[in-house]
């Protein structure tokens, strides 16, 4: 560590540094140093655009052993993802999350590993990449290993980090355990939003409202955009019963944990109303199935009753084994597969493209957002070939894009949910979105609520005691300090 930053880490005014989810919607990281303690909030993987995905391939901005806390939002990927890498590079820490979110951890990440070992297995026998040994991001092994580093909070527990420094996690909605975390830096208050749950989710309780903060730093993945008021279960239905009366396949790409429940509360209540035909229903996904059991030890933050909870997973037929996925694409249509990843970057779900993709009957429903440079990205602009392991793939199937399935706030939800406060915050900083959808929040925020707002850049670090003194506005951002590792 340089002498400047070593300054920095024990100076007594606090820091702000965002070191990811600025200019994209992954890779959220954001350090808050106050007396010579550093507390990370979120620690995710960078994905979609390989200039994005080579990131997490350098050495992070801070030396890990010098982290000595993680606070984690929730458990997708791109905010929970490079934690494998962080402990097996020195950190030695507590990753504090809620239980729900530490629970679905043991899902993901150890899953993730095994995907990103499976690329780089992929990538040597390809001979596809530039490296004569191509190695993963990090392991299975290593993902499990992190799991041990793992603390649960329960929501509105105030948990002491030491330097001035406390923390608070406050229900996000969005997922099973997903949090806001609020933190008391010395004087300021410091809120993040994580990723924000909608106030009309179906499966999801809504987000606690917004309290009066110095500072928000909030997402803003749908910042640009108004989900669509047609009902999903009408636009689903019709859907369906298109496909199977020309006896087609929906493929229905959906993020293992959070959108495979809500695609199929949707589905169960659409057959419990013969509103869609009795065709087969496959989840071909371990994880989701493993999910399932998850979300039934949380009843409290969700809004389905046990019956029809229980309904709803008595509808498809769980797929686990590689064998019994394969069998599918035999079996042709009618038929809906639910699997895995929501935005087709890797997953069972590419090899029922490959069987399926280029059949006009079938159908793809994409019901999340699509990150730039994936998969599920290519197909809304109109791209109608893929490549996969390695092949050009053509795409005849029909392309569904579903807003209203969306589990993030959009724009007018993120304004509705900070404009009750009493006091504004000194600075708001959007982040964790595409740069258009970040400063067209930023603008809204300005324009309707008055605020002081701006989109941080990668790297910037941010005087926290301008705000705890006079709330003055201004808050100069100093330039990023680059790699410490």
């Amino acid at each position: 560590m340089s002498g400047d930053q070593d300054a920095l880490a024990s100076a007594e005014h606090a820091r702000l540094r965002f070191l990811g989810a600025t200019s994209t919607v992954t890779g959220s990281r954001y350090l808050v140093e106050s007396r010579g303690r550093r507390v990370l909030v979120d620690c995710g993987l960078f994905q979609g655009y390989k200039q994005l995905r080579e990131r997490n391939r350098l050495a992070f901005p801070v030396a890990p052993a010098s982290i000595d806390a993680v606070l984690l939002t929730h458990a997708h990927l791109d905010h929970s993802g490079y934690l494998p890498a962080l402990v097996r590079d020195g950190f030695r820490g507590p990753i504090y999350s809620t239980a729900g979110t530490a629970e679905l951890c043991t899902l993901l990440l150890p899953d993730s590993g095994y995907l990103l070992e499976e690329e780089a297995s992929f990538a040597t026998r390809r001979g596809s990449s530039r490296h004569d040994r191509p190695r993963p991001v990090y392991t299975a092994a290593d993902a499990k290993r992190s799991l041990d580093a793992f603390r649960s909070l329960n929501f509105d527990e105030v948990t002491d980090l030491g330097g001035g420094i406390k923390a608070t996690f406050v229900p996000a909605g969005h997922i099973l355990g997903a949090s806001q975390i609020r933190l008391t830096v010395g004087e300021a208050r410091v809120h993040f939003t994580g990723d924000l749950g909608r106030a009309d989710d179906p499966l999801m309780r809504a987000p606690r409202p917004l309290d009066d903060s110095d500072v928000l730093v909030t997402e803003s993945t749908y910042g640009n955009r108004t989900h669509s008021t047609t009902d999903p279960e009408v636009e689903l239905g019709d859907v369906i019963r298109r496909v199977a009366k020309r006896g087609g396949v929906v493929l229905i790409p959906a993020f293992a944990v959070g959108r495979s429940e809500t695609v199929l509360l949707h589905l169960s209540r659409l057959r419990d109303r013969d509103e869609i035909p009795a065709i087969p229903v496959f989840l071909n996904s371990p994880m989701a199935v493993d999910a399932s059991s998850i979300y039934h030890r949380y009843p409290d933050e969700h809004r389905l009753s046990r019956q029809e909870f229980e309904r709803m997973y008595a509808l498809p037929t769980m797929v686990r084994t590689v064998d019994e996925s394969k069998l599918l694409n035999l079996r042709g249509g009618p038929m809906v597969i639910i699997s895995a990843s929501g935005m087709l970057t890797g997953g069972r779900i590419l090899h029922h493209l490959l069987a399926y993709g280029s059949d006009a009957r079938n159908a793809i429903v994409l019901t999340g957002y699509q990150a730039g440079g994936t998969r599920g990205a290519a197909l809304l602009s109109g791209e109608r070939r893929l490549r996969i392991y390695g092949q050009d793939v053509p795409i005849a199937a029909e392309i569904v894009a579903m807003g209203s399935l969306s589990a993030h706030a959009d724009g007018d939800g993120l304004i509705e949910w900070m404009r009750p406060v009493s006091h504004p915050p000194a600075i708001t900083y959007i982040t964790h979105g595409e740069p258009e959808a970040s400063d067209f929040l930023r603008a809204r925020i300005k324009r309707e609520l008055g605020w002081n707002a701006r989109v941080p850049e990668q790297l910037e670090s941010v005087d926290l005691a301008t705000v705890t003194g006079d709330r003055d506005p201004s808050l100069e951002p100093r330039p990023g300090l680059g790699s410490e590792a």
